[in-house]
Parts: structure tokens; sequence; C-alpha cells
């Protein structure tokens, strides 16, 4: 079976992100366009501090693909007529604020050979979240996994 390589050809493969399992979020920080007083419904991107001291910012290319790369927040910048790009924590603007405090567990992403990533899902102990770009704009969306018919169930005491 051929792998696909999951790097967009316009961005690059950004970072592995294998690289988040075990890290703990400590952070989340978002930007977020805001025209007049109105700020958009979803952020435009979103940065992942970890207990490591890492940053992991995820945002959605104009190719299509899900940029994941190693950087830290930018300021925000005004852009006059067309409004601002204001970064700030997230509180319970995305599923991330709900996993603040655990520890990544697991991570999976999706990738489309034309455009490279397009998805990534991060497990945590309460949930799950998917970050996906649609159209260069990132999606975050809290993921319901139920459980796996094989996990062990307690058994009742005799």
């Amino acid at each position: 079976m051929e792998l696909l390589d999951p790097a967009c050809p316009l961005h690059g493969p950004g970072i592995d992100p294998s690289s988040l399992v075990g890290s703990r979020l400590v952070e989340v920080l978002a930007s977020w366009h805001t025209h007049g007083e109105r700020p958009a419904d979803g952020p435009v991107e979103v940065w992942l501090i970890d207990d490591h001291g890492g940053s992991t910012n995820i945002a959605g290319g104009t190719d299509w693909c899900l940029m994941v790369e190693s950087s830290g927040p930018d300021d925000g910048f005004d852009m006059g007529d067309w409004g601002r790009i204001d970064v700030r924590p997230v509180r319970d603007e995305t599923p991330f604020a709900a996993h603040l405090g655990e520890v990544v567990l697991d991570v999976r992403q999706e990738w489309e050979p034309a455009t490279g990533r397009v998805a990534l899902e991060l497990d945590f102990r309460s949930g799950s979240v998917r970050c996906e770009s649609w159209s260069g704009d990132l999606r975050v969306l809290a993921v319901d996994r139920p459980a796996s018919p094989t996990t062990p169930m307690p058994m009742p005491m005799p």
C-alpha cells in the first residue's frame, strides 16, 4: 500500500502532529476576524500551548490545506476598512476550552493527494476536537466518540 504524503504543496508538511501526544494543554489562544463590532463565527487560527512551553499553530490555508506549525501567537493587527484581527485566550469559543489541563492522548490526520493535510483530530480523556480546513477557513468542532465495544467494563462484585 502506498502512503500518501500529507505535505501541502504550497505550505509544506508543517510539524508531525504525533509530537503533541503526551503533552498537557495549558492554554489556548485564537485569532478572530472582527468587522465592525461583530466577530466572526469561528477563529481564523488557534495556538495550543503545552506544559513544555511549546506552541502549535493550527490554521486553514487558502488552498484548502490545514496548516499545523510550531509557532507562537501573533499580536493581531488592524486591516482598515476590512476590520481587524484580534488575538485572545479562548474561553468557551472553541471546543479546546473544555480540555484545558488535559493530556493529548492521540492524534489522527486526514489528507488529500492534491491538497495535503485537510483535517486533524486530537483526543483527550474527556473527548476529541477536530480541526479542518474548508475553503480556506478553519473549522474547530467537538467530536463525540462512543465508547468502544472492546472497552473493558467494570465487573460487578459478587
